[in-house]
């Protein structure tokens, strides 16, 4: 680890010799306009305006807070400034560990519409069937693919917007507005390490603005991001008890529970403009990421794993291991010695005797057992194009086309396909998912004179979009029926099989919406806006949706605003359409769970139906206090949806279920202990305020600001089917994330140094560790304090050293506190999870980190 750290120190120190003055041109930085980065494009239709004239609550984050951080993901830096914006760690989640899901307001990760200069952004391919109860099942943008540094501010609209935006803007809209300067730029280059040694990690990002011929510009971002993974983990009891009994093979953790390793990450964004004259532009932006993860997986025990080494237990109680016998045409072991285990330890010399006899046990090739690493390449990319401008008629209009795309090939090693026995390979492509979205949209907008009213705008628009969600099957051991399958061993890439070739297509759904928006003055004091939106779905029909909002100026200072609206998240195509094998802990211990289509006929023998919209109907209401140094704004919100999506509780599997998914051609259904499949089969009352309050003066003899944010949110299951979601998954729908989140930032700059201090609370949790049933888990509330020092050592060069959660605080341990009498000791000891691995807070502890921004 020593000299791995040293080689990224040298490499740190490259990337700040490519950022002297030698090799380019300094030129005095433009400070960004404080007032304008107080203006919004989100949540009006029509021209931009100030956050404090908005009848809706919107938080503009400027660039320069989002990055004042040792993380370089966007989605974790967003959730350092955003209250309602939670994320957490996924440790061992399938798909969820590649693309992190996060909530806002408290409510799924795809009820929150993802724009970037005001258009949508299009979804990850990555479902996460682990999320963590809200998320789970969901499907939403994956944010990270966005470099910091293209950003200029981030626009965080916290209301529903369905009626203005479409589908998904349930929770609110965030618009992530890029960069467009003209010249000069910025380059930062970043080492940090975790204080327990690991998670070692170098950024490399910048910015460079250019002309684009006189009337434009080109603004071109990128980041390098490499990190090691962490290990927080204790032995597992299981794992223990092997080496006590003399196993010298076991690893010590046999499971790693910890950040995973991400590697090759590379992200570029490019944005373009160029003005036409006559009131006329064209732009384009678009994208290219991708990176690779690797994460750890459940431990396979060399006595106890069903499928691979667990064999019959003995008329006298003696357990087995399980053999198989490779002589061509066998069909079953009776013709192999019984190999026992004896005082903990597998039986050597019947172990010994399988070759001879021509038979065969995995223990021979795995006598400590095994634990499969899991990950996976996520590519994301995006191209946007269009033009607007105005027409003489003072009509102006936008028109542009969008595509998306999203991949992830997925991959599996250190496991095997046991039904292949002694031949089988122990790394595994076991498929892709693959997302693309195509767009096009038209908007118009038009002020309109009239005697009775000022300040009217009027506008419309049509969005035509294509989604499709294509399922590529893995290679063919991941998914192949080996010949000994009908001896006991399981099929497919053992942790994660690989999708088949039935499971395989393209799932295509096409949609148009239609919107018209009216905007105007009532009185000098009072605004309303009134939005209309109709959509026509190819799969499930057509919605209706709308929205009246307000915003009255009582004083100078003072102002009140208040909405009322409907909306709607359309099922994605994936969730409706998409096949898949998760391995989780379940009433009996790791089992496999298989996710069907709510249409499949094992999903509709207990209860699954076509999935129709979840639906919407939200409200708000606030005050504003604008004094030119302090900033106060209270907000009330209701959100009532109807007909939630998510996956159901794990549904446990007949015999009877079983042979009827063999007769559907799934051969490996033989393996599978219970079904899920998605569902609209609950509904909710999520009910909360906002608090924000940001004062700036000069003192102590600099300029120094604070910024406080408080959120409360509490959601209320209020009708499910307890045949197919259990009181476990309505309590983590309810308490799945803190309830309360606060923070707290000061920030003072002082001749040639500045010093920022963030405090972050996270309140009371739920979470159901392993995501398991048998595991409930409720952490107590968390506080970590961030601190980064910055020094300019010239007027380009600026030096900062920092750390986040400075004084190295850990979630909740699963100690003798979580040591029911059913099981032998603490919940650490099931799988080898130190602390409750949902924690917002993260389970790492301290990270410090050197930083080097070179501006020019």
């Amino acid at each position: 680890m020593a000299n791995n750290f040293k080689k990224r120190s040298l490499f740190l120190a490259m990337g700040i010799a490519l950022s002297s003055p030698m090799l380019y041109a300094a030129e005095e930085k433009k400070d960004d306009d404080e007032e304008a980065q107080k203006m919004v494009i989100v949540g009006s239709r029509a021209a931009p305006r100030s956050i404090s004239d908005s009848p809706v609550p919107v938080d503009v984050i400027s660039a320069e807070e989002i990055t004042a951080s040792g993380s370089s993901d966007l989605t974790s830096l967003l959730a350092n400034v955003a209250p309602s914006f939670t994320v957490n760690e996924q440790p061992i989640s399938d798909a969820a560990t590649l693309v992190r899901p996060a909530n806002l307001r408290g409510l799924s990760p795809d009820s929150t519409l993802i724009l970037v200069n005001g258009k949508r952004r299009h979804r990850s391919a990555v479902i996460t069937f682990i999320g963590g109860g809200i998320a789970d099942g969901s499907q939403g943008p994956d944010i990270s693919a966005i470099p910091a540094t293209a950003l200029k501010q981030v626009e965080v609209l916290r209301d529903g917007a369905s009626a203005q935006y479409g589908s998904d803007a349930i929770a609110g809209v965030i618009n992530f507005v890029l960069k467009d300067s003209s010249d000069g730029g910025e380059f930062i280059a970043r080492m940090g390490e975790f204080s327990e040694g690991d998670g070692d990690s170098v950024m490399l990002s910048g910015n460079v603005g250019m002309p684009f011929t006189e009337q434009g510009f080109a603004n071109f971002s990128f980041e390098y991001n490499d990190r090691e993974d962490t290990i927080r983990s204790v032995q597992r009891d299981d794992a223990a008890a092997l080496i006590a009994a003399g196993n010298t093979n076991v690893a010590n953790p046999a499971q790693i529970w910890g950040m995973p390793k991400v590697k090759d990450d590379y992200k570029l964004f490019a944005n373009i403009g160029l003005n036409l004259g006559n009131d006329k532009e064209a732009y384009m932006w678009g994208n290219y990421s991708q990176r690779e993860v690797d994460g750890g997986f459940y431990f396979r025990n060399p006595q106890t794993r069903s499928g691979v080494f667990q064999g019959p237990t003995l008329p006298d109680g003696t357990a087995t291991i399980l053999t198989a016998d490779l002589t061509p045409g066998a069909t079953d072991n009776s013709a192999c010695p019984v190999v026992p285990v004896v005082n903990g330890l597998v039986d050597q010399t019947a172990l010994d005797s399988l070759a001879a006899a021509n038979c065969f046990a995995f223990n021979s090739l795995f006598p400590g057992g095994f634990t499969p690493r899991f990950g996976g390449t996520v590519v994301d990319t995006s191209l946007v194009m269009g033009t607007k401008g105005s027409y003489d008629s003072g009509l102006t209009y936008d028109i542009s086309v969008g595509l998306g795309r999203s991949a992830v090939d997925f991959s599996i090693r250190n496991t095997i396909n046991p039904s292949l026995g002694p031949n089988t390979p122990t790394a595994f492509n076991p498929g892709s998912y693959i997302q693309l979205e195509k767009s096009f949209n038209y908007d118009i907008s038009k002020e309109i004179e009239t005697s009775s009213m000022d300040g009217m705008t009027f506008s419309a628009g049509v969005e035509w979009r294509e989604d499709s969600f294509e399922v590529k099957p893995g290679d063919q051991a991941s998914f192949e029926v080996g010949p000994l399958a009908g001896q006991g061993f399981g099929i497919g890439s053992n942790g994660f099989p690989g999708f088949q070739p039935r499971a395989a297509g393209v799932f295509t759904r096409r949609n148009i919406g239609f919107y018209a928006d009216l905007e105007t003055y009532f009185t000098e004091s009072l605004m309303m806006e009134f939005a209309v939106r109709y959509e026509d779905f190819s799969d499930f029909g057509s919605t209706f949706d709308g929205k009246i909002s307000g915003h009255f100026q009582a004083t100078d200072v003072f102002a009140i605003r208040g909405s009322a609206s409907t909306g709607f998240r359309a099922p994605t195509v994936g969730q409706s359409n998409v096949v898949n094998v998760t391995t989780a802990f379940g009433a009996n211990g790791l089992e496999d769970q298989a996710t069907l289509p709510p249409t499949n006929a094992i999903s509709v023998q207990k209860g699954g139906k076509p999935l129709t919209p979840e639906e919407s109907t939200a409200f708000t209401v606030g005050a504003v206090l604008d004094f030119d140094d302090l900033f106060i704004t209270l907000d009330f919100f209701n959100i009532e949806v109807d007909d939630r999506i998510s996956q159901t509780s794990p549904l446990t599997l007949s015999a009877a279920d079983i042979t009827e998914l063999v007769n559907q051609g799934v051969g490996d259904a033989t393996s599978f202990t219970s079904v899920r499949y998605f569902t609209n089969d609950f509904d909710t009352t999520t009910a909360g305020v906002d608090l924000v309050v940001s004062y700036s003066a000069d003192m102590f003899g600099g300029k120094t600001s604070y910024n406080l944010a408080l959120n409360h949110t509490e959601t209320t299951v209020d009708s499910f089917s307890p045949d197919i979601i259990s009181n476990v998954k309505v309590e983590l729908l309810e308490k799945g994330v803190p309830e309360d989140r606060a923070t707290f930032t000061m920030k003072h700059t002082q001749d040639n140094w500045n010093l920022l201090t963030r405090i972050s609370y996270f309140g009371e949790y739920f979470e159901d560790h392993l995501e398991s049933e048998a595991f409930p888990v409720y952490p107590s509330s968390e506080i970590s304090l961030d601190l980064e020092f910055g020094y300019n050592v010239t007027e380009q060069l600026k030096l900062s050293l920092g750390a986040n959660n400075l004084l190295d605080e850990y979630p909740e341990q699963l100690d003798d506190k979580y040591s029911p009498a059913s099981q032998p000791s603490s919940y650490a000891g099931v799988a080898g999870a130190k602390y409750a691995i949902k924690s917002p807070l993260g389970f790492n502890g301290r990270f410090v980190y050197l930083k080097a921004n070179y501006t020019f």
